[in-house]
């Protein structure tokens, strides 16, 4: 399978066979630099989107009107390398996509126009000389995030650039520059024009990348949080009872669990174990025996589908999210579920998130482990099979035993199947007798059965 960085410095030398300009740019430069493996490269050159199609017939025109091509990786799964002609941009009245741009011929006019100087730096693969027109190189040896040219235009083009700068900041573990980071409270309410389809993958990518409490302590020091996510920013000052939750409000304990989060996490798990407590703030109430948030689940699952409905996921998403929120509290009461409600409770979709959440749960609050090693080892003594067993009645068997179809039928399988999985039931035989005993049939009008 060809390596994607080799094939992109192919790309670099037939575009200057051809007598152009090409350089890797952008974010792969920068981890390059930084000792990282790049998710992705991307190539800049002078060679107009029509050049870059003749000479690479296969191109994808993604993005011909901002001057963005995809050259395909052949038998690299799916996998391509950006092109980008050189360009200046002129104007962003919609907040995040140029009103017109200009082909140029100017690598350095190109890197003008970019976001941060950490990713505007080009490098030349072939002589292995980075090419550094806005100081970046000495941003990255600084560690300090700084947009290219003011800040306040950078932002004011593309409003998700303050999210990035977040991101990055958060990533890298860099300060964000004084002038830069002043821009972003200036600018924050602006980040409503953003899709929120851009706005969510910024917040996942947070989450995920391994520094999510770093990320959101800056989207709160920003004011950014309070326009993206205000049922988040609710959460400080809600204290709660020290006796369960020694750490502190419902802002802090979000934020040691998200400090806890696996890396690489699933984002769904992300998403939930942000939201876990979302519904604490509007449910809060002192007690006469101590601080109390009534109903809490119920009211967190509400509004967690309202914020994954805000921003757009997808079904299966939203489902699982909202899954981890309805049940991370069930796992107190492990110790004395029925067998049956413990196997069906086991059986979650994806249970490994929801054992995972709650024990960063416990990790960022009283520290006790008891519910979660009681789940792990139950759950190793218990047989894979006898959690998910075939079931041993059908509606089918019903209709034949002579019972009608209707609602019924939920209510007599729902009930066998707790039998079976307490181990009550073994045979179909039995389950049909037990079924006969249980739910005798009604006799009709002519007191027939």
């Amino acid at each position: 399978m060809p390596n994607v960085k080799d094939y992109a410095g192919q790309i670099i030398l037939s575009l200057r066979d051809a007598g152009h300009q090409a350089y890797l740019v952008g974010g792969c430069v920068r981890d390059l630099l930084l000792g990282r493996e790049p998710a992705d490269y991307d190539v800049t050159s002078d060679a107009t989107p029509d050049e870059v199609m003749r000479i690479f017939p296969e191109t994808y025109a993604v993005g011909a009107q901002f001057g963005v091509v995809l050259v395909p990786v052949r038998d690299a799964g799916g996998n391509s390398v950006e092109v980008a002609t050189f360009r200046s941009d002129l104007g962003y009245s919609d907040g995040r996509h140029p009103d017109q741009v200009r082909f140029s011929k100017s690598a350095q006019e190109d890197v003008e126009r970019r976001d941060f100087t950490i990713n505007g730096l080009l490098l030349d693969p072939v002589g292995d000389e980075v090419l550094d027109f806005v100081g970046g190189r000495k941003d990255l040896a600084a560690g300090i995030i700084r947009t290219i040219g003011r800040a306040e235009l950078r932002f004011a083009e593309d409003k998700l650039r303050m999210l990035r700068a977040v991101r990055f900041a958060a990533r890298f573990g860099y300060t964000i520059e004084p002038e830069t980071f002043a821009a972003i409270p200036k600018l924050a309410s602006g980040i409503h024009q953003v899709s929120r389809e851009r706005v969510r993958d910024e917040l996942t990518k947070m989450l995920t990348e391994g520094h999510a409490r770093q990320a959101f302590l800056l989207l709160d020091e920003t004011g950014l949080l309070r326009e993206i996510l205000p049922e988040i920013s609710a959460m400080k000052g809600v204290q709660q009872p020290p006796e369960f939750h020694p750490e502190g409000d419902v802002f802090v304990h979000t934020l040691l669990l998200l400090q806890e989060l696996p890396h690489p996490c699933p984002p769904t798990l992300a998403w939930g174990a942000l939201l876990h407590d979302v519904g604490k703030p509007p449910t809060f109430r002192v007690a006469p025996d101590r601080i109390r948030f009534d109903n809490h689940v119920d009211v967190g699952v509400k509004m967690a589908e309202e914020i994954c409905r805000r921003l757009r996921f997808s079904n299966d998403a939203t489902e699982q999210i909202l899954a981890l929120v309805a049940n991370h509290m069930r796992f107190a009461h492990v110790t004395q579920m029925k067998e049956s409600t413990f196997k069906k409770f086991v059986r979650m979709p994806h249970f490994d998130e929801h054992i995972e959440l709650h024990r960063l749960d416990c990790q960022a609050s009283h520290l006790d482990l008891t519910s979660y090693n009681f789940t792990r080892e139950r759950i190793a003594a218990i047989p894979p099979e006898s959690i998910r067993p075939a079931p041993l009645v059908s509606g089918d068997d019903l209709i034949a035993a002579g019972y009608s179809p209707g609602p019924r039928f939920k209510e007599i399988l729902a009930l066998v199947e707790d039998a079976q999985l307490e181990g009550r039931l073994q045979s179909k035989d039995s389950a049909m007798e037990y079924v006969r005993r249980e739910f005798p049939q009604q006799s009709d009008h002519s007191g027939q059965n």
